[in-house]
């Protein structure tokens, strides 16, 4: 899967699909259930449609927040018009390439256009990604990485240094890794928000990616307030993502990046703060599932399994 999915080609698609969304006749839906482990979930994130891909996509995937890696399930891909199962692939490498593929055509979409200083809160796979996509859309000059737990901090730095040009920055200060950051992304399982305007750069933009279930918060209302806070999905944004799990409402979404993207909205317009909020949403796993599908027939690899023999 890894050969299959090129990130550059997932960057285009998926900025495509956040303008194809739009359109969508069908609203995009997310079945999440706690399992007996504390902490842990199961979700189901259906259906994965788009204008112009002829299949559709389920995804089942659970959250272990203590293992490794944290996040496991499959990712099966339909034929739209019979109903035909097409593939079964796991969804760990997609779901963490597609979710940094929508991070950095956000950051494209509303980070000044000199932003080169980026700060990651959270020292997982998931901001590992982060820079290797955001690197193909701005020249990254420092990369500044934080997490509540040192250890993991160098860690990461370690093992992200051969994959970047940029110069990397370990801190166990969450103050001093925003300091000078233009771009902010957090993928964490924090539960109480910690972004706060007061700590933020005058025109920062920021990504945050782990408030993607109820309960979970990164983002404070006082920044989504005073920023202008796009999201994937309106609704999900309220009923599970970033604005509704701060207690805010409808009224703090300037509105969705597909807008942005199509040119129905402007993104940016000065030196505020810009937030994207995602929670991830199926058409996503679709594209990224569809370019697997396509590129394993091309390639003649993949295991044929008949189900109905």
């Amino acid at each position: 899967m890894a050969a299959l999915l090129k990130p550059t080609h997932l960057l285009d698609a998926i900025k495509q699909g956040f303008i194809s969304a739009l359109d969508a006749r069908v609203a995009p839906q997310r079945a999440r259930s706690a399992l007996p482990q504390n902490g842990t979930t199961a979700t189901v994130l259906f259906p994965g449609l788009l204008p112009g891909i002829p299949a559709y996509s389920v995804k089942v995937h659970t959250k272990f927040p203590g293992q490794t890696p944290a996040i496991r399930g499959l990712v099966q891909l339909f034929d739209v018009g019979t109903g035909a199962l097409l593939a079964v692939m796991d969804s760990g490498h997609l779901t963490a390439l597609r979710t940094a593929a929508a991070g950095a055509v956000a950051a494209d979409a509303l980070a000044r256009p000199d932003a080169g200083h980026v700060a990651l809160i959270g020292a997982g796979i998931q901001n590992a990604w982060q820079v290797e996509l955001l690197a193909h859309v701005r020249p990254l000059h420092t990369v500044t990485v934080y997490d509540t737990t040192p250890l993991k901090t160098g860690l990461f730095v370690r093992r992200l240094a051969p994959k970047t040009e940029a110069k990397l920055i370990p801190t166990d200060s969450l103050v001093e890794a925003l300091a000078d950051a233009d771009i902010v992304v957090a993928a964490t399982w924090a539960r109480e928000p910690f972004l706060y305007p007061d700590l933020l750069k005058l025109g920062a933009h920021v990504t945050t990616l782990g408030a993607d279930e109820p309960g979970k918060r990164e983002v404070s209302a006082e920044l989504v307030l005073a920023s202008r806070f796009f999201c994937d999905d309106r609704a999900l944004a309220l009923q599970t993502g970033a604005v509704g799990n701060v207690g805010l409402g409808d009224a703090a979404i300037w509105g969705e990046l597909g807008d942005v993207l199509a040119g129905r909205q402007p993104g940016r317009v000065g030196d505020e703060f810009t937030v994207y909020g995602g929670v991830g949403l199926a058409w996503m796993d679709l594209v990224a599932a569809w370019s697997v599908y396509r590129g394993a027939l091309a390639a003649g690899v993949g295991q044929h399994v008949d189900f109905l023999g």
